[in-house]
């Protein structure tokens, strides 16, 4: 079995370029940063390397999903921000890795571009290290690569849950799509003890349920007579929704149904809303669960970011043992799947 991957900890950055590969896609409103959780993130290694007198600290990262230059996803508003958090001249921040369309396809030649000049890459991007882009896993394979301390934190922490772990182990999913997370609910659902399902993809499951196990879906939800955050809303049986009504929150019962089982874990692993929770009148299902695995006395880990969200608005980040940085990063892993990112940095 592979080790893990050799840490920023042991590298000798004194007096070197070093190109870190952050991730700095954070959401923007009117020019602004909407929520710097992930700059944050990321000054524990940047700190790191500045404290270990490299002579400078070259930041790269994606912002958005643009398929070349857009004024709209420039990097400026995230470099003043971290400016703002970390003033030390010898960082600075690069441009939108995917303004350049050979990011995404892992192009050797943006690889180069990026590495000229550095002496050490590392990989500090949690949430893209399951991808197999130039500024991830090209750059790993030019210069001397090794892992940030929060990739190394999100390892450790997401890890975890695959090892032996303290029962009962409840895990609970919510969100739109059972694809988006069968890899998940099928490799970590076998390990839970009880697996809770919300949101649109209870409704799946109650039609068909392709899981080699029964989840525990709603009783009742909170029905509204359309896709609309003012509907007009009755809460109905989970499988009585009148004709043309759709569910979009999970129901009074089901909120205290899930709040005791996930009470009584010792373990758990949350991701994805259980309703439409941006929308007031369906967000007391996400509320429900968020302070229920805040007052877990045991070990919890958050993925995802509707679930980071409502934790962060509630005030419960600080509650809970782990909030993860990475939304599919961190379901690949859980899967059992290894990540590229990860797999091009040498192990210890």
């Amino acid at each position: 079995m592979r080790g893990a991957p050799r840490s920023v900890r042991t590298a000798d950055v004194a007096g070197k370029s070093v190109l870190v590969r952050s991730d700095l896609n954070v959401p923007l409103e009117d020019g602004r940063v909407a929520d710097d959780t992930r700059i944050q993130a990321s000054l524990l290694t940047l700190r790191h390397l500045l404290d270990s007198d490299a002579a400078e600290v070259v930041v790269c990262s994606h912002l958005g999903r643009p398929e070349g230059p857009d004024p709209e996803f420039e990097i400026a508003p995230v470099a003043a921000r971290l400016r703002e958090l970390l003033s030390d001249d010898r960082v600075r921040v690069l441009e939108n890795t995917r303004f350049d369309q050979g990011e995404t396809k892992n192009d050797p030649e943006t690889a180069k571009r990026l590495a000229e000049g550095r002496d050490v890459f590392v990989l500090d991007a949690f949430g893209s290290a399951h991808r197999a882009h130039a500024s991830t896993v090209g750059v790993a394979e030019l210069l001397p690569a090794f892992a940030g301390l929060l990739l190394e934190q999100e390892l450790e922490m997401l890890g975890r849950l695959l090892a032996d772990v303290e029962r009962p182990f409840v895990l609970v999913a919510g969100g739109a799509k059972v694809d988006d997370k069968l890899g998940v609910l099928v490799n970590l659902g076998q390990r839970a003890d009880a697996v809770l399902i919300g949101g649109k993809m209870a409704e799946e499951l109650r039609d068909e349920n392709p899981l080699p196990y029964e989840a525990v879906l709603p009783d009742d939800v909170v029905a509204a007579s359309a896709f609309e955050e003012d509907a007009a809303t009755r809460v109905t049986a989970f499988d009585a929704l009148p004709e043309g009504w759709l569910g979009l929150d999970i129901g009074p019962e089901t909120r205290e149904r899930f709040a005791k089982e996930i009470g009584g874990a010792r373990t758990v692993f949350w991701n994805g809303p259980m309703g439409v929770f941006e929308w007031p009148q369906f967000a007391e299902g996400t509320k429900a669960v968020a302070h229920a695995v805040a007052g877990v006395e045991g070990y919890t880990v958050v993925g995802g970011g509707d679930s980071v969200r409502a934790l962060q608005e509630l005030g419960l980040a600080d509650d809970v043992s782990w909030v993860s940085t990475g939304g599919g990063a961190s379901l690949e892993l859980l899967e059992g799947k290894e990540l590229p990112g990860v797999a091009a940095i040498p192990s210890e």
